[in-house]
C-alpha cells in the first residue's frame, strides 16, 4: 500500500480531497470497483461495456480521474483517514475508456 494520505473530513467519502488537490466539486472523483474501474450505479439501464457492475459486496473505491490514486471506501468510513490503496492508468485504456463513459452518462 501506498503512504500517500488524502484529506477526508470525518468519515465521509465525499469530503476527500485527493494527494493531487482534486475534489469532489473539482474535477470529481468517481466511485469504483476493487479494480479501479468506474462502477456503474443506475439500476434502471444496463451496464455499459467500459463500466464495472455495482458490487454486490458495496465494496466500494472511490477514483480519482485527474491522477488514478484510488481509495479504499470501507477504510475511509472505518478509520476516517485516506490512504491510497492503489493507482490505476487514467490517460489511456480501460480505466480512461470507462472515466469517458461515467462523464458522457453523468452529463
Amino acid at each position: 500500500m501506498d503512504a500517500e494520505t488524502a484529506d477526508v473530513i470525518g468519515h465521509d467519502v465525499t469530503t476527500i480531497t485527493c494527494v493531487c488537490g482534486n475534489t469532489v466539486s473539482k474535477d470529481g472523483l468517481i466511485q469504483a470497483n476493487s479494480e479501479g474501474i468506474p462502477v456503474h450505479s443506475d439500476e434502471d439501464t444496463p451496464v455499459p461495456p467500459e463500466l464495472a457492475e455495482w458490487p454486490a459486496d458495496q465494496d466500494l473505491y472511490t477514483l480519482c480521474p485527474a491522477c488514478g490514486r484510488v481509495y479504499r471506501d470501507a477504510v475511509i468510513e472505518e478509520t476516517g483517514t485516506a490512504p491510497v490503496a492503489f493507482r490505476v492508468d487514467v490517460a489511456t485504456g480501460p480505466i480512461a475508456d470507462a472515466i469517458r463513459v461515467h462523464w458522457n452518462l453523468s452529463s
